[in-house]
């Protein structure tokens, strides 16, 4: 027999399990998987739920996404926050790229972005999926899209993410290049790879192009008081996921 029973913790509810007699005291109780919507709008048991946040260097996306784990946590929810490139072997070399410390070519690095993000998938983000919590990632594929297809062509981009997990939400931080370049001066000595201006509003006019790119993308006015912006972010994420589980 199964019976369901509700968290009080989390309210998703857990799988109460029991062989022959339905004794409250026997039973093996087992995290139900959330239910979610998939792109047919039809509800799915696949666990967990991956939300990210992008946007141009100096966007605010750090800051933003410590303040939507904290908020999450704060509601009993189990969230991991975790961040692109990542602190893997692989994330230190692109890192270094990007501080101009070694020049891959452009290609060479975009295939670098794709192995990190293989290695994120597989030993960070979908095992805490698996787990049924809340992953929230500071960058994801649209980054690769938007910053890579400055010197690569898109397509090729599009096809070496393709097999890569879908975002469940996306949140896109759209920030003026010349305010995320001030925020980056005040904050760093050294400007990296794509932190230029003209680079900047090129990256900020792709990642509008690709509003469209995943389901449930919303694009958020980032040249506002960090506190809007998180309510913003906040409002989607809760109806969000209310109507995921």
């Amino acid at each position: 027999m199964v019976l369901l029973a509700s968290s009080p913790k989390n309210g998703r509810g857990v799988v109460a399990a029991s062989l022959g007699t339905v004794d409250p005291e026997t039973w093996v109780q087992f995290p139900a998987p959330a239910l979610k919507l998939n792109e047919d709008n039809q509800m799915t048991s696949e666990p967990g739920v991956l939300i990210v946040l992008e946007g141009a260097d100096g966007a605010g996306l750090s800051t933003q996404t410590a303040v939507l784990a904290a908020h999450l946590r704060s509601k009993g929810e189990a969230v991991i926050s975790t961040k692109e490139p990542t602190s893997s072997h692989i994330g230190n070399l692109i890192r270094s790229a990007l501080k101009h410390e070694w020049k891959p070519s452009p290609r060479a690095l975009q295939l670098l972005f794709a192995a990190d993000r293989a290695h994120h998938l597989e030993n960070e983000i979908e095992p805490a999926l698996r787990a049924n919590k809340i992953v929230i990632s500071d960058r994801y594929i649209l980054s690769s899209l938007a910053f890579g297809s400055i010197d690569v062509d898109q397509e090729f981009l599009k096809q070496i993410n393709s097999k890569f997990q879908k975002p469940d939400l996306t949140f896109i931080i759209d920030t003026p290049s010349r305010i995320c370049l001030e925020r980056i001066n005040r904050t760093r000595e050294n400007i990296e790879l794509f932190e230029e201006r003209g680079r900047l509003e090129q990256v900020r006019e792709k990642y509008l192009s690709l509003r469209s790119y995943f389901k449930n993308t919303s694009v958020i006015d980032g040249d506002r008081e960090k506190e809007k912006v998180s309510e913003d972010i906040r409002e989607v994420v809760e109806k969000s996921i209310t109507k995921m589980y």
